[in-house]
């Protein structure tokens, strides 16, 4: 029999399914109220989906409404990721310390904890005072819909459901005592997580130090600590808050359709997250005949559809500059170092007690100190130490600790079926805390908005009444520090906003159906080069400064192919793979220049070592000015690149300086007479040199990732250089160079459309489905990927149903 004989009882059966269930949907009553319950435990509802597995292990969920949806889901992502999403559960319940010892390291997928000990302090006190059983009990649209409650009780179901039928093979978890069932409030406390990750998320140890004067010693905390020098304070805050140095970024254009060929628009989305832990993506397809149909990457643990697309639109999302919390400088009552004066007025801190059980040891309680703007925190990261004395402390508002709303944002996206209706569900739910979104539309449309939750700070407000240190931060930073003395500083509310003390959505950075709308993590200013967008609040992002090296080279990119015209998806994967290095354009010739200027071809390194160097002359010459796998040249330009910026300022490196009317061709022009280009030349060469690696080695066989035993290539490059396919790796001189990557492109899409019902869709999850060893989705889209391959996505029914590689399988509960 042939493969297509061998497929065709599958397909009936598959068929035949497809059709019972469409015809028990029909049926189907709607859920009653008494079904919109957050928490139904596990194993309430008898929930069941069909789940049909094509090509990659990427899954199509068809169920008949969101609790049974939310079920296939769950089981689905448990089969895939068991381990990881019960680690994070663990995270979120405060128990870290309690199966994996205090001071162990997390692995920073849901705070930047710097040991289990804080990490649960924060999520302990987080459990303790209900405050995600609080946001899931306030009504839409400032709490959850019904719909995402529901599939977070569905979600729960199915997790557990699969836990309860299937052996762990994870070596990860395998046997662990900590993999243990969850609740839909266990569910909704991860998606607390994600939400405040950029904020509270990033003050963990901070909040857990915080102790007053003459009190208990802070936990962890060395020499008590002065405020810094308000220049110092501004460059920390400015550090701190940099998008281009999170383990998160990304791109995304969107395409019109007069820059296509098929007149329908386009969309690239190319986000950068962790390749390890809780934060990777998850591909699906989730579908409810009649109500829903979607298709992307989902972050693990949540529910919805994060990025994707639809038979009418196609959204991704990149981290925003919008900075997300605010401090307030507290002035304290002479008497009490933990009460605060408001307009005069004593006002008592509140006292959380927390305790946290510790793996061989006793349970360690800690006190934390609550104000009505958030917590008091005894800095931001070690660069802004914001000490407790006897007259001041500074609490952090973070306005993302009272939005449970993000799923229903994504939700009410994937129903959209256009530009415009994305924007209304962003104005409806105003649920994004930490990003931005670009989609186009299959009538041509685009869209960029930063549309994100921030602190109402308007420049007005930050003027009148910022304290001295935030007279220094904001302005570089966007991070406000407010007179929390005075109730005129209050934060306000804007009337289209869902919440109090936000900006509404009416304020957010938006660019509507321009030829291109592309975001690589700057401000929004320059979403389109030739229509910058201006007149926003500072605390949104920064106007006419400089740009990174790969917001220039993404806008030079793009620009050209808008003007070019006659788009298609091809030439959206053409440029993911271009791995066009654009600091190599700018400077690797004039370095080559410089380097063959050096007398005897030879110069000193940092040690004081003189280093023959004129071989690394020809191969920056000869270099192809990109990342790719066989690139010559490239190791060498990124090592000499990283030592060199580290090394020497802006103002030192380009002739010609920033301009702000010619943002993306400035800076420009090395300055080939700078002392650090020699210096960098021979401490490169050295390096390479120790570790056995010749100048004109091809990237790929130092820039690498080994999977199931196999050494696999990898395309791309760093921050540093600017390229537009980001790979983040530690260098590791002894494995090899660049031996594995930590975090770069993940859930890649390109899509449009060609006028049929399918979109036109190719996708590439570069880390694959499962983090489990031993699955067969463990690393072959890393394959893919080392190859600049791509899936072709299965949206359609004729599509899913004549995958050769379709499973069927048909989850349910066991009551």
């Amino acid at each position: 029999m042939d493969g297509h004989g061998r497929t065709r009882p599958l397909l009936r059966r598959a068929a035949l399914i497809g059709a019972a269930l469409l015809a028990a949907t029909a049926a189907a009553p709607q859920a009653s109220a008494a079904t919109a319950a957050a928490d139904r435990g596990p194993s309430g509802g008898g929930l069941s989906a069909v789940i049909r597995y094509t090509e990659n292990g990427i899954p199509h969920i068809l169920a008949q409404d969101y609790a049974h949806l939310g079920f296939g889901t769950g089981w689905a992502q448990a089969a895939d990721q068991a381990c990881v999403l019960a680690d994070g559960f663990v995270t979120v319940s405060g128990e870290r310390s309690r199966w994996f010892g205090p001071d162990a390291a997390t692995d920073g997928s849901l705070s930047s904890a710097s040991k289990n000990l804080t990490s649960d302090l924060y999520f302990k006190g987080v459990r303790e005072a209900g405050t995600v059983e609080k946001l899931l009990a306030a009504p839409a649209p400032a709490g959850p819909t019904r719909d995402l409650k529901e599939l977070m009780r569905g979600w729960a179901a199915g997790y557990n459901a699969w836990l309860a039928q299937n052996k762990i093979t994870d070596p990860a978890c395998k046997g662990s005592a900590w993999v243990r069932p969850v609740t839909a409030v266990d569910v909704a406390a991860r998606a607390f997580a994600v939400s405040v990750i950029g904020g509270q998320g990033r003050a963990v140890d901070d909040i857990a130090a915080a102790q007053p004067p003459g009190g208990p010693a802070a936990l962890g905390a060395g020499p008590a600590t002065e405020p810094a020098e308000t220049a110092a304070a501004a460059e920390a805050a400015r550090a701190f808050f940099d998008t281009g140095r999170y383990d998160m970024g990304s791109n995304a254009v969107a395409f019109a359709g007069s820059t296509t060929a098929s007149g329908h628009g386009l969309l690239l989305g190319n986000p950068h997250y962790p390749w390890q832990g809780g934060r990777r993506f998850w591909q699906s397809q989730q579908t409810i005949p009649g109500e829903l149909n979607v298709s992307g990457g989902s972050l693990l643990g949540t529910p919805v559809v994060n990025i994707g697309f639809n038979e009418k639109i196609a959204w991704s999302h990149t981290v925003a500059t919008g900075t997300p919390v605010n401090l307030h400088q507290l002035t304290l009552d002479p008497a009490d170092p933990t009460a605060y004066l408001v307009d005069g007025t004593p006002e008592k801190m509140t006292r959380r007690q927390v305790t946290v059980q510790v793996a061989g040891g006793a349970p360690v309680s800690r006190t934390q100190w609550w104000t009505r703007y958030g917590p008091v925190v005894t800095g931001l990261g070690p660069g802004l130490p914001l000490p407790w004395t006897a007259g001041t402390a500074y609490a952090l508002n973070d306005p993302n600790a009272a939005n449970l709303r993000g799923s229903d944002t994504a939700l009410a996206i994937g129903r959209a079926r256009s530009v415009a209706g994305i924007q209304d569900a962003l104005k409806r739910t105003q649920g994004l805390p930490w990003v931005n979104t670009i989609a186009a539309d299959s009538a041509g449309g685009t869209l960029f908005t930063q549309s994100q939750v921030l602190p109402r700070i308007t420049d007005e407000l930050a003027a009148r009444c910022s304290t001295p240190l935030g007279r220094a931060t904001y302005p570089a930073s966007g991070l406000a520090v407010l007179d929390g003395a005075r109730g005129d500083c209050a934060l306000g509310s804007d009337p289209d906003a869902v919440q109090q003390g936000v900006f509404g959505p009416g304020k957010a950075p938006t660019l509507r159906d321009a030829p291109y709308a592309e975001n690589s993590n700057d401000s929004a200013w320059l979403a389109n080069a030739e229509t910058p967008v201006t007149g926003y609040e500072r605390i949104w992002g920064s106007l006419a400064t400089p740009r990174s090296l790969r917001t220039r080279g993404a806008v030079e990119d793009v620009s050209a192919m808008a003007a070019k015209g006659g788009l298609t998806v091809a030439d959206l994967q053409k440029q993911q793979f271009a791995n066009r290095v654009p600091a190599g354009d700018l400077a690797a010739a004039d370095a080559a220049k410089a380097c063959a200027a050096l007398p005897g071809g030879a110069s000193t390194a940092s040690d004081g070592r003189p280093v023959d160097v004129s071989a690394a002359c020809a191969v920056l010459a000869g270099w192809d000015r990109t990342a790719d796998t066989a690139s010559r040249g490239a190791l060498l330009f990124d090592r000499f690149w990283r030592k060199l910026t580290a090394s020497t300022p802006a103002k030192d490196l380009w002739l010609v300086p920033f301009s702000a009317a010619d943002p993306v061709h400035t800076p420009r022009t090395l300055n080939q007479a700078a002392p650090g280009i020699g210096r960098a030349l021979a401490d490169t060469v050295a390096e390479l040199a120790a570790a056995g690696i010749a100048p004109d080695a091809p990237l790929g066989e130092h820039q690498f990732v080994v999977r199931g035993g196999l050494k696999l290539p990898v395309p791309g490059g760093t921050e540093a250089l600017g390229v537009w396919n980001k790979i983040e790796a530690p260098w590791n001189a002894a494995a090899g160079g660049y031996p594995e990557v930590v975090h770069g492109s993940s859930h890649i899409q390109a899509v449009g459309w060609d006028g049929t019902r399918c979109p036109v869709a190719r996708t590439l999850l570069t880390y694959g489905q499962s983090s489990n060893p031993n699955s067969p989705h463990y690393a072959d889209q890393t394959r893919l990927f080392s190859r600049e391959r791509w899936v072709t996505s299965r949206f359609c029914e004729r599509d899913i149903l004549t995958s050769p590689q379709l499973k069927v399988v048909l989850p349910r509960e066991r009551r």
